[in-house]
C-alpha cells in the first residue's frame, strides 16, 4: 500500500478535503451503515438498493461532496441496472474522525470486506464493481489494485494516477520526494487488471483530460475503455452528458 502519510501536511489537506457533517435521513429503499475504522471513530456508508439480483457500484465520492447528495442521483444508477453504496470518508456526513489521504485509503480497506458482508446477510449480490470520482479515484484505485479477485471492474471519473502535480504547482508541500511517491502511484495503476472505464470532461480545468488520458493509458487493464463528455469541466459532466454517461456504465457492466 502507497504511503499517503507522506502527503498528509496540513496545508495539503486543508486545500484538498472539506468535510461536511450531514445527518440527512436515509430516502425510500435505502439504508445507512457505520463501519468501525479505529477507536472511536467509524465511517458511514448509504446502500440505494434496486434490485437484490443487480450488481453493486461502491462509490467514493469527491472532495466537496457526502453521501446524501446521491439521494436523488440513486436513481439514475438503478435506471442503469446497478444498486449503489456511496461511501463517506471521516468528518464527512455521518462519518467520524477527520480526513486524512492515509486515513482514506487505509478506511477504504476496512469498508470494502464490510459491505461485502452486509450484502451477503441480505443475500443480496456479491458482484462489485469500484467507482471513484475526482478524489475518490484514490481509494477506488487502490482497491482496484488490492482486490482484484473481488472486484469486477473499476470507473474512474475526473480521476489521475497521482495529485502530486498539483500539489507541486500549487507550492503546498516540502521536503518530501514526490517524485518517488508519483513513480509509486502510477506503478500500481499499472498493476491493476481488472475490467476500466475512465470518464473525463473534455474542459476539465482541475485534472486535465491530458491526466485522464494517461491514468487510462497506464492502466494494465486489457479490458478498458474511455469516455470524454464533449464540453464538460470537472463538475458538470452530468449536466453535458448525463444520458451518454449512464447509457456507457450500464454497456460497461453487460460487456463485463
Amino acid at each position: 500500500m502507497i504511503d499517503y502519510s507522506l502527503i498528509d501536511q496540513p496545508e495539503v489537506l486543508s486545500y484538498f478535503l472539506y468535510p461536511r457533517k450531514d445527518y440527512t435521513p436515509c430516502p425510500e429503499n435505502a439504508s445507512d451503515l457505520a463501519v468501525p475504522v479505529d477507536q472511536n471513530i467509524s465511517v458511514s456508508c448509504r446502500f440505494f438498493l434496486s434490485g437484490e439480483k443487480l450488481p453493486w457500484i461502491l462509490y467514493f465520492h469527491g472532495n466537496g461532496e457526502i453521501a446524501s447528495d446521491y439521494d436523488d442521483i440513486a436513481s439514475l444508477y438503478h435506471e442503469a441496472g446497478l444498486n449503489l453504496v456511496v461511501a463517506d470518508y471521516r468528518g464527512y456526513g455521518a462519518s467520524q474522525g477527520y480526513p486524512t489521504f492515509s486515513n482514506m485509503v487505509k478506511d477504504a480497506h476496512r469498508l470494502f470486506p464490510a459491505v461485502r458482508e452486509a450484502l451477503a446477510e441480505k443475500n443480496l449480490s456479491k458482484d462489485m464493481y469500484v467507482m471513484g470520482r475526482s478524489l475518490g479515484s484514490i481509494p477506488a484505485l487502490e482497491l482496484a489494485y488490492s482486490y482484484p479477485d473481488k472486484l469486477k471492474g473499476v470507473i474512474i471519473e475526473s480521476g489521475f494516477t497521482s495529485f502530486v502535480h498539483l500539489i507541486r504547482n500549487l507550492g503546498l508541500i516540502q521536503g518530501v520526494d514526490t517524485e518517488t511517491f508519483n513513480n509509486k502511484c502510477v506503478e500500481m495503476v499499472t498493476k491493476i487488471t481488472i475490467p476500466a472505464l475512465i470518464i473525463h470532461g473534455e474542459h476539465d480545468q482541475l485534472v486535465s483530460l491530458k491526466q485522464g488520458m494517461f491514468l487510462y493509458r497506464q492502466l494494465g487493464s486489457s479490458h478498458k475503455s474511455m469516455l470524454i463528455i464533449p464540453g464538460a469541466d470537472h463538475n458538470d459532466i452530468l449536466y453535458y452528458g448525463q444520458s451518454k454517461y449512464f447509457k456507457v456504465i450500464g454497456e460497461f457492466v453487460e460487456s463485463v
